[in-house]
C-alpha cells in the first residue's frame, strides 16, 4: 500500500506476541521526507482497516462522507461528516461498519516536524480532542489545506518539504483552535519546549519492534537521564511548556498503554503488567486502581473484547490494599 507501510508487502511492523500489529510510514523514495497524503482510496485499503493497530507516526484524517465508526483507544466517535481528526503515534484505532468512506489522510513521522518542534506540543493538546466535526467554513479552510498539501505533495517540485511542514503546521494551528478560545495561545518554544516535546515522544512513542515504547520507562529520573538533562530542569521545562508535572504525565502514559493492552489484547494482567514497565503485577493493580479507580480485571470487563485470559484471575486485584505513594511512577 503506498504512502503508508515500511515495504511493500510488509505492511506491519512485527508485534510482540499478543499484541495490536504496528504500522511503519512508507515514504515514495529512500532518500524522501517521512509524508503522505491523500485520499482514503489513494493511501490504499489500509487507511479504512477495520482491525485495531497502532502507528509509528501521525495521522490526520480529513472525513467527507461516509458512515460508521472511528475507535481510538476507547472512544467511540460516529461519523457525521465533515470531521477532522488526529491519532496519535501509538494509539490503537480502527473502523468498524464504514460505509463510503472519503475524504483525506494525511501521515508524518515526528520527525518531520523539525521545522516547527512546537507542533508536537500542539499535537499532544489536539489528541485532548481527537475527532471534531467542522462547520461549513472549517471545512473549507482545512479542504483548502490538505489540497494544497496534496498538490505540493504530488508535484515534489524544489523545496517541496519545506512548504510542506509550512502548510501542516498552519494545519495544526487552525485546528487546534477548533478546540475552544482556551486552545488559541501559541504552542510554547525555545529549550524548555523542545525539552518537553522530547520528553512527551519519549514516553508516549511506540517500539519498533511492537512494544509499547518509552512507557517501559518507570521515573522521571530514569526519563531525564535518557534525554541528558536533570530531573529538576526536566520538571521546571515541563511544569513551563505545559503546565503539569512530567511524573502526571508519565503516569498518563503507562495509565492508556495498559488500558489499550487491557481492552485490546488478550495478554494476562501479568503481561499488561510488563509491557507498562512494572516487574510486580501486584503493585501494577494498585497503582492501575489508583489512576482509573478500577482493577484491571473489572476494566477489561466493560472495556475489552469479549475474552477471557486463564490467567488473569491470579492478578485480577480484587481485594483492597493500601495505596502507594505516587512519587516519580
Amino acid at each position: 500500500m503506498r504512502g503508508t507501510t515500511a515495504l511493500p508487502g510488509t505492511p506491519c511492523a512485527t508485534p510482540k506476541e499478543g499484541q495490536p500489529p504496528v504500522h511503519r510510514l512508507e515514504v515514495r523514495l529512500p532518500d524522501d521526507v517521512p509524508f503522505a497524503v491523500g485520499t482514503f482510496d489513494g493511501i490504499g485499503p489500509m487507511s479504512r482497516a477495520d482491525f485495531p493497530h497502532r502507528h509509528t507516526f501521525y495521522e490526520i484524517v480529513h472525513v467527507t462522507h461516509g458512515t460508521g465508526t472511528h475507535v481510538v483507544d476507547l472512544a467511540r466517535w460516529e461519523l457525521r461528516p465533515p470531521h477532522i481528526g488526529v491519532i496519535l503515534p501509538g494509539q490503537v484505532h480502527h473502523w468498524e461498519n464504514a460505509r463510503d468512506l472519503d475524504g483525506s489522510v494525511v501521515l508524518f513521522t515526528p520527525e518531520f516536524l523539525l521545522d516547527h518542534p512546537g507542533d508536537e506540543e500542539l499535537l499532544r493538546r489536539i489528541g485532548e480532542r481527537p475527532w471534531l466535526r467542522l462547520d461549513p467554513a472549517a471545512h473549507t479552510r482545512t479542504a483548502r489545506l490538505i489540497a494544497e498539501l496534496t498538490e505540493e505533495y504530488g508535484h515534489g517540485d524544489s523545496g517541496f518539504a519545506t512548504v510542506l511542514r509550512s502548510l501542516l503546521h498552519v494545519l495544526l494551528v487552525r485546528t487546534a483552535r477548533l478546540g475552544g478560545p482556551g486552545e488559541r495561545a501559541a504552542a510554547p518554544t525555545g529549550r524548555h519546549a523542545a525539552v518537553t516535546d522530547a520528553f512527551v515522544r519519549l514516553v508516549t512513542r511506540t517500539g519498533t519492534d511492537g512494544g509499547a515504547g518509552g512507557v517501559g520507562l518507570r521515573s522521571v529520573r530514569e526519563c531525564a537521564e535518557r534525554l541528558g538533562v536533570s530531573p529538576g530542569y526536566l520538571t521546571e521545562a515541563v511544569r513551563a511548556a505545559v503546565g503539569r508535572t512530567p511524573g502526571s504525565l508519565l503516569r498518563e502514559a503507562r495509565t492508556q498503554e495498559a488500558q489499550r493492552l487491557l481492552a485490546r489484547t488478550d495478554l494476562s494482567v501479568r503481561q499488561v503488567a510488563a509491557r507498562a514497565g512494572f516487574d510486580d503485577p501486584a503493585y501494577f493493580c494498585r497503582f492501575f486502581r489508583r489512576e482509573t479507580g478500577m482493577t484491571p480485571g473489572h476494566f477489561r470487563k466493560h472495556h475489552g473484547e469479549p475474552h477471557e485470559n486463564p490467567h488473569d484471575k491470579h492478578h485480577d486485584c480484587r481485594a483492597p490494599s493500601i495505596e502507594d505513594a505516587r512519587g516519580d511512577t
